[in-house]
């Protein structure tokens, strides 16, 4: 009797083509731990593969090894090596190594969390977190990601495309992703969205993206050719997001995106509170 073809023809062929096969294995193990809710078991990761246990149990060992992966009671979760490989992502970038400084001398922003995003796809990619001041702290998680037709530093990062590019990103996105009853759904309705942001000079989410958060966010260019663009974003709390304060805020991110496109700007103002620090001490 003929062998029958597997459905999954295609994926064996990449994989005999596959020039680093453990290595790739191994890249898939940590993207099932990014993606799951908590951790897994051997035997979870082993069928979500289609791997032996045995072949598994190697990738995991040398992963743990690595500190990319660590072993906990209930199985197995991402390790602080991650962390330490995102930080240096994110630190390669001028912007995001002066971030930190402007965030904490501006009277505004330091109070506030402060976030950085880039766009990844369809996705905002958050890089970078000024935790501030505040007692309760909202944002999100570094790492992690949120549609951009739905967050506010999103937005920002799509209100510097011509709507032909944005059509083109999210095409195939339409719906947008139902998170809240406020989220925005069709083209029609973000365009428009980014249409009023542009007039303003700012993204605006009124909760579209998180329940009970309000986001402002302003885009920011690179300094460099081999810097994306980037966005600065802050989380409100809805009661405390009235018009003034929304103002406020967005205001201070204009002038902390002024301040990171220029690099003399941002250096200025950190030699000027390093100053004040010493001073004051």
């Amino acid at each position: 009797m003929a062998k029958s073809i597997p459905n999954d023809g295609d994926e064996q062929d990449r994989e005999r083509r596959d020039p680093a096969p453990a290595v790739t294995r191994s890249l898939k193990i940590l993207g099932v731990l990014a993606e799951a809710n908590g951790p897994l078991t051997l035997t979870e990761i082993a069928t979500a593969l289609g791997l032996p246990k045995s072949s598994t149990m190697n990738l995991c060992l040398a992963l743990e090894e690595g500190g990319m992966v660590q072993r906990v009671p209930s199985g197995y979760q991402l390790g602080r090596r991650n962390a330490e490989l995102g930080g240096a992502f994110a630190a390669q970038f001028n912007q995001v190594r002066e971030f930190y400084a402007v965030c904490q001398a501006s009277p505004v922003l330091r109070h506030e969390v402060v976030q950085v995003a880039m766009l990844d796809d369809h996705d905002a990619l958050y890089l970078a977190r000024h935790e501030g001041s505040r007692t309760v702290r909202f944002g999100t998680p570094l790492g992690s990601r949120i549609h951009a037709a739905l967050s506010a530093t999103g937005n920002a990062l799509l209100m510097v495309m011509d709507d032909s590019r944005i059509e083109a990103i999210m095409a195939d996105q339409v719906p947008f992703p139902h998170v809240t009853d406020r989220s925005v759904r069709e083209l029609p309705e973000l365009l428009e969205k980014l249409h009023r942001a542009r007039e303003r000079g700012w993204a605006l989410d009124p909760g579209q993206g998180m329940p009970g958060l309000v986001g402002v966010a302003v885009p920011l260019e690179g300094w460099a050719p081999g810097d994306p663009p980037l966005a600065l974003g802050v989380a409100i709390q809805e009661a405390r997001a009235t018009p003034e304060h929304l103002e406020r805020v967005a205001e201070a991110l204009k002038d902390a995106a002024l301040q990171l496109t220029n690099p003399l700007g941002a250096s200025a103002r950190r030699d000027l509170e390093e100053s004040r620090r010493s001073s004051e001490g």
